[in-house]
């Protein structure tokens, strides 16, 4: 008797591990306080299935030349003094056969990230490896819930980009002010709430989950994707599962960071 396999299951691709050591190309001011940075380079056997998928990249001490390192079992090796901080990026766009990937970095003021991004320019390297895998969401749901702040607008943005023609998508995004809302080319149908801070700290209000709270939702089976601060995706995925009925298995809630903890991330 044959094993009856559900759908909607996500499905979990590997990828070999592999670093590149890549030139930035372009910088693009997306908003006020996003950045894109395209960098171009042998993206021989890049791939990235799942619109959550990240990257890491590579920031190195002042004064070392990004290099590639030989990846071991705990990772990259990289020789004493030289070994670079790491960020978890989702890839935006990229063109294998044109050697060159996007990257979209909120300047938020602090971390070797956002301040690598805030003064890149053409002609710097930037390292990055992976995804070492990705997470596939079947395009058999019902519809699509989409919440999240800044920092989960590239995984956002692929996935309502990324949907087949038709598809029902409601999506909350949390962003500083109206300044810093994207647009994004979709065939999908998308119910699109953007929330705004006003001048009130990152990851400091409820905006999200008051939002979600109020929304109508369609009929059907509902998958959600929710990420951002640690506090809030927690928070919105308890309301969905224990009180909008949401199956748990359908529901993603990645923390990307954790206020007033430094460089706390989980895997997402």
């Amino acid at each position: 008797m044959s094993e009856i396999t559900d759908p909607r299951a996500p499905i979990r691709v590997r990828q070999e591990a592999r670093m590149r050591l890549l030139d930035v190309t372009s910088v693009t001011h997306i908003t006020p306080l996003m950045r894109r940075i395209r960098a171009t380079g042998d993206l021989t056997g890049f791939a990235s299935a799942g619109h959550a998928d990240h990257i890491k990249a590579f920031f190195f001490p002042d004064g070392i030349e990004p290099k590639l390192a030989p990846i071991g079992e705990r990772g990259a090796e990289f020789a004493p003094g030289e070994r670079p901080e790491m960020r978890d990026y989702t890839p935006r766009y990229w063109n294998v056969a044109e050697g060159w990937i996007e990257l979209d970095f909120v300047l938020h003021g602090d971390g070797p990230a956002s301040s690598w991004a805030a003064q890149a320019a053409v002609g710097q390297k930037l390292v990055i490896g992976g995804p070492r895998g990705s997470l596939v969401i079947p395009a058999a749901f019902d519809w699509y819930l989409l919440a999240g702040d800044e920092t989960a607008l590239p995984a956002l943005g692929r996935r309502i980009e990324e949907l087949p023609a038709g598809s029902k998508i409601v999506a909350v995004i949390e962003v500083a002010d109206a300044a810093e809302e994207q647009t994004f080319e979709t065939s999908a149908d998308v119910s699109l709430t953007y929330v705004y801070r006003d001048g009130q700290p990152a990851g400091s209000t409820s905006l999200i989950l008051d939002a979600i709270k109020a929304a109508s939702f369609p009929d059907g089976v509902a998958y959600a994707y929710v990420a951002g601060e640690s506090a809030m995706s927690k928070a919105v995925r308890a309301h969905l599962t224990d009180e909008r009925g949401f199956n748990p298995e359908y529901v993603k809630a990645a923390g990307y960071w954790l206020l007033g903890t430094a460089d706390a991330h989980e895997p997402h």
